[in-house]
């Protein structure tokens, strides 16, 4: 069983706050993991020792900073296999899924401890004939991050990595379902990085507010709902911190023609379907030709019904359990105000048992037709194993649908006109765009959105040096000219 405290100044704290458990969502009677709580002067202290780490970090060459955040990452990499079943015994999903959670990790953060030895800063032609004009970029300082359930490595790695590679001491806040995989990750730091520049507090929401509110933060980056992240970003106001806010989707492919049905409909389903929908970047809408809608659907049928449910260290299951019985409730909840708007489940639309595991937290994969776009379900992020089906006329029609939600993440396309794709291109109300292909990013390209979606500097990619680090305008003038 995973036992830990905070990790503040190097080392491991069983701090005097509330204890707080953790159980397998395939099995919530298993009891995963014992924590306990920050208390607020631990918090207190955690700043004031990154503060004091941060100085002496950002001191550092940005030539050795990459050296040894590649040999944390290679510590971390070590560690793979026990790192993997810590996700999947917290938040569910299959092995293999986990896995690939830290490789992709790992590759994005490997890009991002390059690009402290990349050109950010750059001189620009001065007025006067004796200057020298310079924009500089500088360690941001003390950076907060809050990290969600449902990527309980991807996520944490996406910040600390950046913010170590720029010079900054970095203070995580793990989701408290799933937060042995930080802490296993904290102890890899352990063996290279200083003390201070990497640090742990746990707790719900009460303990990542005051983490946000504490003095000497510079930047707070969050991922997770809107909701939270609105009470985030008043919180950093009182301190104008910078912000970088990563927050919800109702992500959208438009199907409009396609030469192979098959391969688009896989690529759907997989981003429909990988981590049991509670995916930011999943696709949870389908909007169809009206002369494709049925092949579409019979597809995505054939397709949801071939899952395999289980607990994700089955070797057999390609889909876990959610992530706990609230998150249970309220995916059922979606789908039964979905059924009574009018909606049909043509697979799926329920709870559901496991033999091996019958009191997991497992809904079916589940396509709702019929769905039209005022529909809750169709304007909502419903987080689970549910895609909805809205047929359309025209590519106008199809537009205004997908563009009629507050949220800005990700979107997709598959077509083979040239026009419509440009339109989409230019048109998609979304911060990352995928034509004839599902919604899955590379590893080093910005990660982000608009809207409700996104507030601040993208994570990943050259961007992200926006949000770690500080701009400075300087004026070098000849002496004696």
């Amino acid at each position: 069983m995973y036992e830990y405290g905070s990790l503040i100044g190097g080392e491991w704290r069983d701090n005097a706050g509330t204890a707080f458990d953790t159980y397998n969502p395939a099995s919530p009677g298993e009891q995963v993991g014992r924590y306990r709580t920050t208390p607020g002067d631990a918090i207190n202290e955690a700043v004031t020792t990154a503060a004091r780490g941060q100085s002496a970090w950002a001191a550092h060459p940005p030539a050795e900073r990459a050296r040894l955040v590649n040999q944390f990452l290679d510590a971390v990499e070590r560690r793979t296999e026990a790192i993997a079943e810590a996700v999947t015994l917290e938040q569910g999903k299959p092995l293999a899924e986990s896995r690939g959670e830290i490789g992709k990790s790992l590759r994005e953060a490997r890009f991002m401890a390059g690009e402290a030895v990349r050109a950010h800063s750059h001189v620009v032609p001065a007025q006067k004939a004796d200057c020298r004009n310079m924009v500089l970029r500088r360690p941001r300082g003390v950076i907060a991050a809050i990290t969600p359930w449902n990527f309980p490595v991807l996520t944490p790695m996406r910040k600390i990595a950046p913010a170590l590679s720029h010079g900054n001491a970095i203070i995580l806040k793990p989701s408290e379902l799933t937060p042995a995989a930080a802490c296993l990750i904290a102890e890899a730091g352990r063996e290279v990085l200083p003390p201070g520049v990497l640090q742990i507090v746990q707790g719900a929401g009460d303990v990542g507010g005051t983490l946000v509110g504490a003095a000497g933060v510079q930047g707070v980056t969050f991922t997770g709902s809107v909701a939270t992240g609105k009470s985030i970003y008043a919180a950093a106001a009182a301190n104008l911190a910078e912000l970088s806010l990563e927050l919800g989707g109702k992500n959208a492919v438009v199907i409009n023609d396609t030469d192979d049905l098959d391969r688009c409909l896989d690529q759907v389903v997989g981003a429909a379907f990988q981590c049991a929908g509670q995916r930011c970047t999943a696709i949870s809408r389908v909007i169809v030709a009206r002369d494709m809608e049925r092949p579409v659907v019979d597809g995505l049928r054939r397709r949801a019904e071939a899952v395999v449910l289980g607990a994700g260290t089955d070797a057999d299951t390609t889909m876990g359990p959610l992530v706990d019985g609230r998150q249970l409730e309220t995916v059922a909840g979606f789908v039964e105000r979905a059924v009574a708007e009018g909606a049909t489940a043509v697979t799926g639309g329920d709870r559901t048992s496991v033999a091996s595991h019958p009191q997991g937290h497992f809904y079916q994969p589940t396509i709702l037709t019929g769905v039209t776009p005022r529909m809750e379900a169709a304007r909502e992020e419903i987080f689970g194993p549910v895609l909805t089906v809205t047929a359309y006329d025209s590519f106008d029609e199809a537009l205004e649908i997908l563009n009629g939600v507050e949220y800005g993440l990700t979107s997709s396309l598959f077509s083979n006109d040239s026009a419509l794709i440009q339109r989409f291109l230019d048109e998609s109300e979304n911060g990352m765009l995928h034509v004839n292909h599902g919604t899955i990013p590379d590893d080093h390209m910005p990660f982000g959105g608009i809207k409700s979606s996104g507030v601040g500097a993208y994570s990943v990619g050259p961007s992200a040096a926006q949000f770690y680090t500080t701009e400075h305008s300087a004026y070098v003038q000849h002496p004696g000219r």
